[in-house]
């Protein structure tokens, strides 16, 4: 990769890091499913004008809007808003990874090596250590919901995978336009016409400022420079680079909220960035056995 591109890729995990943060100042102006509506509404109606027709078929974009957009994002708002901190979230979702390989492993037979299934223990041994640190400081409910939000994650990458949509930026636009109604529905029903009203009355600067990073920044700048790096490089080249947006999450986290970093979560840190970069490491591929019956030399000279 150029260094330009490096540097691209280094940006966008430091604008999917610092996101949690902003989520986190968002959600003292916003009920987290309105917040969370409001940044797909704000994502998807000013850019479908931009990223035309939809590439790929409606039951994809359906289906991925409502996994990703509906569940995982409903239920990682929902889960900073009971108390799950910005910097910790931002490493927990990280474990969508070892969710994605056993669900691609049950709906799509990708049978994972020895490497992957080590690095999806050591990951899982971080959550567990991070439950442990986040109960003894904090309230597990939080913490459960963006594990919640982590598998949905995976689930969506699934989906994704199935759909192989052509133009990530056009894809990522078209499911944006899913989940605004559904987010909006169990708004009114769960939190309430009038705390909606409320939000929607004293909306300022920094709650507009809020909604526009989440929306355009991190999804319409992120997933459109994630894509174009994706067509350009190979994936187990612009993957890896994921890695750093728990590291921008937690030190973004720590300067601008002040949230502490206890040993344990150093550690829990440590063993789900190992744990996932063991996962996402491409498999050894296999010749095939005709190729190499091919390559033998004949054993007689009938043959």
């Amino acid at each position: 990769m150029r260094p330009a591109h490096i540097a691209l890729a280094a940006l966008v995990a430091a604008v999917w890091g610092v996101n949690f943060v902003v989520i986190e100042i968002g959600l003292d102006h916003f009920p987290p499913l309105l917040f969370s509506a409001l940044r797909f509404l704000a994502a998807a109606l000013p850019a479908v004008v931009f990223v035309g027709r939809p590439k790929v078929a409606w039951k994809w974009i359906a289906g991925v809007g409502l996994v990703l957009g509906v569940a995982k994002f409903g239920l990682l708002f929902t889960g900073m808003d009971r108390g799950a901190p910005a910097g910790l979230a931002s490493l927990i979702l990280q474990v969508q990874a070892v969710f994605t390989a056993l669900f691609a492993f049950a709906v799509l037979g990708e049978r994972p090596g020895r490497v992957r299934a080590a690095g999806m223990a050591v990951a899982l041994a971080g959550i567990a250590v991070a439950a442990v640190d986040e109960g003894a400081s904090g309230p597990l409910l939080g913490f459960a919901l963006v594990i919640a939000a982590a598998v949905c994650w995976g689930v969506s990458n699934v989906l994704t995978r199935k759909a192989s949509p052509s133009d990530a930026l056009n894809f990522m636009v078209w499911v944006s336009t899913v989940p605004v109604i559904p987010l909006l529905g169990l708004s009114l029903l769960m939190e309430g016409v009038d705390r909606d009203l409320a939000a929607l009355r004293s909306l300022d600067w920094t709650g507009a400022g809020v909604i526009l990073y989440v929306a355009w920044v991190t999804t319409v700048f992120g997933f459109g420079a994630w894509g174009w790096l994706l067509r350009r490089h190979p994936a187990s080249s612009v993957a890896p680079f994921s890695l750093l947006v728990p590291v921008f999450g937690m030190s973004s986290a720590f300067l601008i909220l002040d949230e502490p970093v206890s040993p344990l979560r150093w550690c829990a840190a440590a063993l789900l960035v190992g744990g996932v970069a063991l996962t996402t490491l491409p498999g050894r591929r296999r010749r095939p056995r005709t190729a190499v019956r091919e390559q033998e030399p004949p054993t007689s000279g009938r043959a």
